[in-house]
């Protein structure tokens, strides 16, 4: 499966934050739309970074409560880690594990066309298999 089919399905909505909004108003945006990370973007399309509940865990750890006054910038994950429509599920499993990253942007052209997580990754795992299943017994019982 690729990871076009699995925007398909789940849509190409993406949850993004100004790199200047507080790190208090990113924790009320995680909550709000029920996300582990979100997209550093000024204008929505154009990526800067991307930003976790564990970059948050790990700032709130190092510098406590101030961290919530400060900009998502100064916690922000720089160098993300992305993949474009056309890859393989099966790749992108073994490069969030291998990173041990959970959401990767989805880009073509250059653009942000939607965001994954291993929980989609999983998802589609699953149902391919229960396809399969599926396909065997039917085989079976012919």
């Amino acid at each position: 499966m690729r990871i076009s089919e699995i925007l398909r399905r789940k849509g190409s909505d993406v949850v993004t934050i100004a790199p200047d909004a507080t790190v208090h108003a990113l924790l009320e945006i995680l909550a709000t739309n029920n996300v582990g990370a979100v997209v550093v973007s000024p204008d929505a399309s154009y990526m800067v970074g991307i930003v976790s509940e564990r970059d948050v865990v790990r700032a709130l750890h190092r510098h406590g409560a101030v961290v919530l006054g400060q900009p998502v910038s100064e916690i922000m994950t720089d160098v993300v880690h992305t993949c474009c429509p056309e890859d393989r599920v099966e790749t992108l499993n073994a490069r969030m594990t291998e990173h041990r990253i959970r959401h990767l942007p989805v880009v073509r052209d250059g653009r942000m066309i939607g965001i994954v997580s291993i929980g989609d990754v999983v998802k589609s795992q699953i149902a391919e298999l229960e396809t399969e299943r599926e396909h065997l017994v039917q085989y079976l019982h012919g």
